[in-house]
This record gives C-alpha cells, structure tokens and sequence, in this order.
C-alpha cells in the first residue's frame, strides 16, 4: 500500500538535499590531469571559479565543472566546436614551444608567454636586438577591444633587463625609458625628455612607446603616464571580462540537487520580486518573475509545434532550516511562427505564494528540459510584522495592466488588474508606466481625505525632467488594506533614469509614509518583453494557502499562530480529509492530544486515511499513557502499512511500557532495519537487552 504523504509535501513538493558545501584540497594534492588544466587556465580562470574547483571532492565532480567552465566561454554554444577553448589551448602550446628562450621556465609563465596566452600573436612586431645602445627589446603592436577597456591600438614592450635573461614586460612607470638605454652616461634619472630623445636617436619607432603604449600619443614632459599601469592591468584582465562567476558557485551549491546533465548549462536570469498584501485574505503574497537570458527550444513534429519545458522549484530557509518549498512545472507549447518572437524576447516564469512575517533567504531555481539548461536566484528577504500605523506596501512597477477579474490567484495581480511586469524595469514610448501599491491600516477617515503623492524624478543633471501628481485614496474601494493602481503612457517622459518616489498623507497634510523605485525609459520606439507563463490559482481553494501558513508557522516553532492558520483552514473546508490528518498530527505534536483525538474522527470513514486514523490516535494515546488503547490502534494501522518507523516505534515502546519485553525488541529492531540512524532507538533496544538479561 502507498501511505499518503503530509499534506505540505503533497502541496509543496520538497528539495532532497541542502545546499553543498566543502572544505579545499591543496593543488598538489590534486592528480597530474587536474593540475596540468590549473596551469592551462591560470591566466583565464576567476578567482571564484579556482576557489569552487578546490572544493570539489570527486574527478566526476571536477570534469563536470571543466566542461562548465569551457562552455561558459564558447562564442558558438549551439555548434560542437568551442572556438575559444581550441584557440587558448593552440596559444598555450605555442607559448611553451616558442618563449623559452634564456629562462630556464616553461614557456607559458614567461612574460612573453602569458601577453601571447592572453592577447593571441601580436598584429605585427619590431625587434631591436642588435640595435646599438639600446638592450635586445621587442614591441607588439595590437588593436584592442573597447569592451574590455583596452584602447584602439597600443603596443607592448618586452626586453632583456641589463642586457641578459629572459624578455620582461617592460613598465614605462616601473621601469621607465633609462631601462632600455646600455650607456647611461650624462642621463637624468628625471629629466623623460632626455631620455626619451636619446632613444629617438637610437631606435626612433622605440622612443615614442618608451613612454606610452598608445603610439602618437605623447605625454606632458614626456613623463610616463599612469595610464600606462591601467592598460597593463587591462590587458591582464581582459579574459575574465565577460565571465560571470556565479555559475561557479552555484555549480557548487547545485551539484545535489540540480542533475549532472544539468550543471555544465547554467543560464544567467533577471528576476524581480515584489510583496503584495491580499485585500481580501489579508495575507502576504511574495511575487516573482524570473527571466533566463536565452531559452532553448525543440520542434515535436506530431504537432508541428516548438516547446520548452520548465521545472520552477522555490525555497525559503531560516538559517539552515527549510520553512517552505515547492515545485512547478510550467510546459509550453508554441506554434512555428512564434519561434522568433519567444527567442527574442525571452520567456517570463511568474508566481507567487503566501509568506510569514520574518527574515529569510529566498531560492528560486528553474530548469528547462530543453537543453539541460538552468537558473538561480538567491536574495536575503524580510517580511516586516505588521504596523499598526498606515503603510505603504511596493511600488510594484510594470509596462500596461489587464482586466482579470475571474476568480483565481494570479501573479502580480491586484484587485481587478494584472501587472505585466519586466523585471529590467525599461519602458520604451509605446509602454505604460503601470504601477500598483498597498496601503495598509486604512482608516475611513484617511479613505476618505488621504492621498499618494507621486514625484517622478529624472537623473540627468542638466535640467531634469520632473512629473508630479495625487491618487485620491477615496478612488478605489474601501478595505483597510487598500490597493491602489495608477499608469500613464512612458511617451510623457524623455528618455532618461528616473525614480518615483510616493509620499502617503493623511488628512491633516501628514506624511505617514514614503516609498521609491527606480526605472528607465529608452530612447527607442519599441522594447521586446518576455512572453510570460504563469498559472492560475482558484480562490475556491484558498484555504490551501492556510495551510501553507501553519506549515512556515510550525517550522519557525510559532505554534500559537500555526494552530490560527489551521483553524482558519478548517473552517474554510472542514471535509478537507488531507488537511485534517495534518491538523491533527500537529495538535498532538503539542500536545493538545483530546483536540487531536477528537479531529481526527473526522476521517474515521475515509479508508483511504484509515492508516493515518489509526497511528494518529496510537501516538496520542501513547503519549497519554493509554497503552492498551495506543496498541489496539498501532495494531490495526500496521495491518494496513507495516514499514513505517513512526509507527513501530511507538508501538514498541507500548511492548516496552507493558512489560512485553520481547515483542518489544522485535518490533523496535523491525524500525532499525528501516532506519539505521535512529540513535534513540538503538538505546532503548540496548536498555530492553540489559534488563532482560
């Protein structure tokens, strides 16, 4: 027989594992294989991605992650050759063949070596080793790439410092022209100008480079310049320009919980979160939506449709304790002619669940089927107990607003509308700036004489433009936690940065509360938003999120208001036979057994709760040292399903407290075969064994 599980895991399905961590191994420790790929990488890999590697614990683990890493820098991910992993490794080599020279180093840690690892060969070269009165030197000349900070053209100097040994990277600061010059005699250690002219005599291409790595540009008095120490480090950078390091910590905090085929695929995401207090229910909604940068498809032919398939799975932690989690799945189906548009604009994965008062991490994880591919979003929350002063909740910003006035549960909805939110929080001028708040502890008399400021601000400093205007609080339906919704075409504003800032005042002109957000408006016509997935839930099954309630509740140990949301349950639907058995196995948890024993007869007729009938009244009985009845109940529930510990336990115990020594042992050592980390039992069964003895 399958037992029902508890209704929070029928409800939320639960993560099975916790977030990894682990201790560094030492590089030496390392086998040869992954030391020769540390070395490989030295000059490209993050500091971050070196410190999760060092934390891996097995070769699988590790080769997962090699594979990660190269994909995270292929230019061509949709095709099987990764261009920039063959490229480095061809400069690689190169560099150990040929930068040897007068070091008795491999190639690639030379200075010569590392510029070639990282810039590739030069676009052309000037050599100066036989040019009299300066020291064999070499110049490599490259065109940079602005979006890694380098300039347009700039050159590299290397040369043999006191004429011998292997070619250094030369500083103008640090090292300076006199450095590249053999005779000295009648220089100026300060004087740029000199030093420089009498280079011009001798190498005149060398001269200007000398004191600058951008040719053609020369510096105030010939005088170095600083600029010279930022391109260096510049250039150092450059690999790990375009690198995010986050897929290398969650590649660690995911290995258990995300499947391998998984991990080599992490998406980068924009997320937005918002809080949103329900008129009605009078609870707190956190809302979401996240949006993976790119989205895998695939065709099924029956149909000729495209599709990708989601798996959102949500958890809320205090500490290392899970309060809440769940899973959704969040397939779409699409026809040929929206394959463009999906691919272009992104797809948007929207929900939202009830939430307690408190201070939490949020952890949002989606997977897409297609491609193996997913996303993370982690964020700190707090949750503020409720004031009773008025209270602006939000803003919460969006591009337009849509009637939905059925009766679901739907994200970023508030009263009647829906918010089409993008988390980039961009509008373009055929956008609406679309905005909803909560104001909560509203008075009729605030209701009535209060209002919202709205100041919309730019950030340009030269003549900012500004809007202003009021929402009268007495335009929108009375409840004393009021929503108010307003928007306005993106047109009215220039494009700029801009923040919105709203201001609650009361009828007697006071400010009783202030909140802000920031947005932009673009200077082009039109902005692609994410088409948006997002699922409806029925308010006829509201006392579902009760529920839910009194599970978060139950996890931070407030039983009193644990035992509010289940009452609160019940009354919503008091045939709910899941919700009683949990409800009941709750009360006994707290000891409040005759609540428990008497709500749990509810379900005394429901043969598919019989099992949880009777181990509910075995434990409070138990409990009351009603031992007889306990077993006559333990009995007839083990009939049903003989493999659950929580149930030979107590049974056992009742053997034990009855003095039925050896029925006992038998049933208690039945729960340790279940379960061998049961480290009270294992006493127990030691202490029954002594006394028999």
């Amino acid at each position: 027989m399958r037992v029902k599980r508890p209704l929070t895991i029928i409800i939320f399905l639960l993560l099975s594992s916790l977030l990894f961590s682990a201790q560094k191994i030492k590089e030496k420790d390392l086998s040869q294989r992954y030391r020769e790929w540390l070395k490989l990488t030295r000059y490209i890999i993050l500091s971050q991605e070196k410190e999760v590697f060092m934390q891996l614990r097995t070769d699988r683990d590790r080769d997962i992650f090699i594979e990660t890493f190269w994909k995270q820098r292929d230019p061509t991910s949709g095709t099987p050759q990764n261009e920039y992993k063959d490229e480095h490794i061809k400069r690689f080599f190169y560099a150990n063949e040929y930068f040897r020279r007068g070091t008795p180093r491999e190639g690639w840690m030379t200075d010569m070596g590392r510029i070639h690892i990282i810039l590739g060969p030069p676009t052309s070269t000037e050599r100066f080793e036989g040019t009299q009165g300066i020291y064999p030197c070499q110049v490599w000349y490259y065109y940079g790439d602005k979006t890694k900070g380098l300039p347009t053209y700039f050159a590299i100097v290397f040369f043999q410092r006191e004429g011998f040994g292997e070619f250094k990277l030369y500083d103008q600061i640090s090292d300076g022209p006199l450095s590249l010059i053999i005779e000295k005699e009648g220089l100026d250690y300060s004087n740029f100008q000199k030093q420089y002219e009498k280079i011009r005599e001798l190498a005149p291409t060398l001269a200007n480079v000398s004191i600058s790595m951008i040719p053609g540009q020369y510096p105030y008095n010939y005088r170095p310049s600083p600029q010279n120490t930022i391109i260096l480090a510049a250039i150092i950078e450059s690999p790990k320009k375009d690198i995010s390091p986050s897929y290398a910590t969650h590649f660690l905090n995911y290995k258990g919980v995300v499947s391998t085929e998984y991990l080599t695929n992490y998406v980068e995401s924009e997320t937005q979160i918002a809080l949103n207090k329900d008129p009605i229910l009078g609870l707190n909604f956190l809302h979401f939506s996240i949006v993976p940068t790119s989205v895998s498809v695939d065709y099924f032919e029956p149909r000729d449709q495209y599709y990708c398939n989601f798996k959102l799975s949500v958890s809320v932690r205090k500490e290392e304790s899970i309060i809440f989690q769940y899973s959704k799945d969040f397939p779409f189906y699409f026809s040929p002619d929206k394959v463009d548009n999906v691919r272009g604009n992104g797809i948007s994965i929207q929900d939202s669940f009830p939430i307690i008062a408190g201070k939490y991490k949020l952890n949002i994880l989606l997977q897409n089927s297609v491609g193996k591919e997913f996303s993370v979003f982690e964020k700190e929350i707090l949750i503020s107990e409720e004031s009773k002063a008025p209270k602006i909740i939000g803003p919460v910003l969006g591009y337009k607003f849509q009637s939905y006035s059925t009766p679901f549960h739907v994200p970023f909805k508030t009263a009647e509308k829906k918010l089409f939110v993008d988390p980039k929080n961009t509008f373009s001028s055929t956008d609406d700036v679309a905005f909803f708040i909560n104001l909560t502890n509203v008075t009729e008399n605030l209701w009535n004489e209060g209002k919202v400021n709205v100041l919309i601000e730019g950030f340009r400093k030269q003549n900012p433009f500004q809007k202003s205007f009021s929402l009268g609080l007495k335009n929108h339906p009375y409840y004393r936690i009021l929503n108010v919704t307003h928007s306005f075409s993106a047109n009215e504003l220039s494009p700029d940065y801009y923040k919105m800032k709203l201001t609650l005042i009361n009828e007697e002109g006071e400010i009783l509360d202030e909140k802000s957000a920031n947005f932009t408006v673009s200077p082009v016509e039109t902005i692609p938003h994410p088409v948006i997935l997002a699922k409806g839930f029925p308010l006829a099954n509201s006392f579902l999120y009760f529920y839910s309630l009194a599970y978060q509740y139950d996890r931070v140990k407030e039983y009193e208001k644990a035992d509010v949301s289940y009452n609160k349950a019940l009354v919503l639907k008091p045939d709910y036979g899941d919700g009683l058995v949990e409800y009941a196995n709750f009360l006994i948890k707290v000891k409040k057994f005759a609540k428990g024993l008497e709500l749990i007869e509810s379900v005394k007729d429901d043969e598919s709760l019989k099992f949880d009938y009777y181990l509910i009244k075995g434990r409070a009985y138990t409990a009351l040292e009603k031992y007889s009845e306990a077993i006559d109940n333990l009995l007839e529930g083990n009939k049903i399903y003989n493999s659950d510990t929580r149930l030979l336990n107590s049974l056992g115990f009742c053997y034990y407290k009855t003095r039925q020594k050896a029925k006992s042992l038998e049933v208690l050592k039945a729960s340790l075969r279940l379960n061998p980390d049961q480290e009270k039992i294992k006493k127990l069964i030691g202490e029954i064994e002594k006394s028999i003895d």
